[in-house]
């Protein structure tokens, strides 16, 4: 077995360094994974840049897709799984046993929480392999591994977590019902899942908002992803737009924007009295401008924030895949390998040029 792995570790913002970290000896609970990909998300720019820095070294990266390299007989029989198998690792850690745990509320677990997320773990905390960014990942035995469809690559695969994210947000959390109304705030990966899984749900009508050229080629791409409406909000006011082409407002009404302040208020305006408004997206700031808590009121809407995704949503997720029925493969995309990883994430945080729909890390070696 290999003795060392190369990984990137972010040692303090903007500083993404090449180590060789050592490959553990196994128990009977645990395993190795041999990283084909990592997906890259919001949470993985804002690391990079210092937004989100937690004050220590890491090995970043929360959606892997890779092949079981090496386990223990406890761990295979838990997971259900063998060496050579392909599998996607969720970012959350279960005990299995708490409340939490027992209702699939694994971001709930009284013995990990959020302080073992995969891709949050200090590089000192043994064995130091906690992340994607790397050519193998440990597999603690609180593991959740989830079997990826023969029919999915390693790649496209690394999208099992933002599309589990909009199946969650948009119709888990929310309980969008056949025939809803919904709007999406935000074209990403994430926004473009949420419309998706929206109309797999049977929306009977989901609009998508974006903002400005940066936005123009995914608003262009929201209809492929089940959106009937794509709204620049710089050009057009989103709620003269829905009401234009449905005659009322949304059901349903999901933020997943980033660094955008005057969402809340569109959100709010968009939504029908009595409707639902999903808080996934992130603000970076405590400004709401536009936001009229008396709305709020008079509306009697109902404000839910979403945080991550279940294993549900992911399992839904990695089936949507599968079925081929949205041209997730064909999304704007760019594969990186170690030494192209921070041009990416500076391209992601909106310093560079203009990023791809879904970036990916892929480590030495894994493309053969």
């Amino acid at each position: 077995m290999t003795v060392t792995a190369e990984a990137l570790v972010l040692e303090q913002p903007r500083r993404l360094v090449r180590r060789e970290l050592p490959v553990p000896d196994l128990g009977d609970d645990d395993a190795l994974l041999r990283v084909e990909a990592c997906g890259l998300c919001g949470t993985d720019h804002e690391l990079f840049t210092g937004e989100l820095f937690p004050g220590f070294a890491f090995v970043p990266g929360h959606e892997t897709i890779g092949v079981i390299a090496e386990l223990g007989d406890g761990a295979a029989k838990r997971w259900n799984v063998k060496v050579g198998d392909r599998v996607a690792v969720e970012v959350y850690q279960s005990c299995r046993d708490c409340a939490a745990c027992r209702a699939g509320d694994a971001r709930r677990c009284e013995r990990h929480g959020l302080g073992d997320m995969y891709g949050f773990v200090p590089v000192d905390r043994p064995p130091g392999l906690w992340g994607g960014y790397a050519q193998y990942q440990y597999l603690a035995p609180d593991t959740q591994v989830l079997a990826v469809p023969v029919a999915v690559d390693a790649v496209v695969a690394t999208l099992f977590n933002p599309i589990g994210a909009g199946i969650r947000w948009a119709v888990a959390v929310p309980g969008t019902q056949p025939g809803d109304i919904v709007a999406v705030l935000g074209p990403g990966i994430r926004g473009l899942a949420a419309s998706a899984a929206a109309k797999e749900a049977g929306a009977g009508f989901v609009m998508v908002t974006g903002v400005g050229p940066r936005d123009e080629g995914r608003l262009a791409a929201a209809r492929d992803f089940g959106a009937d409406l794509a709204v620049d909000v710089t050009s057009e006011d989103p709620v003269d737009a829905l009401r234009a082409a449905v005659g009322e407002l949304a059901h349903v009404v999901v933020d997943v924007t980033a660094k955008a302040p005057a969402a809340l208020g569109q959100a709010v305006a968009l939504a029908r009295p009595g409707g639902t408004v999903v808080l996934a997206g992130t603000r970076g700031s405590s400004e709401t401008p536009g936001f009229s808590p008396d709305a709020v009121v008079l509306k009697e809407l109902r404000l839910v924030g979403a945080l991550g995704v279940d294993t549900d949503s992911s399992l839904a997720a990695l089936a949507l895949l599968a079925s081929g029925r949205y041209p997730f493969a064909e999304l704007s995309r760019r594969v990186s390998e170690f030494d192209e990883v921070s041009r990416l994430l500076v391209d992601m945080a909106g310093e560079g040029e203009t990023p791809p729909v879904h970036g990916v890390v892929v480590p030495p070696g894994a493309r053969g």
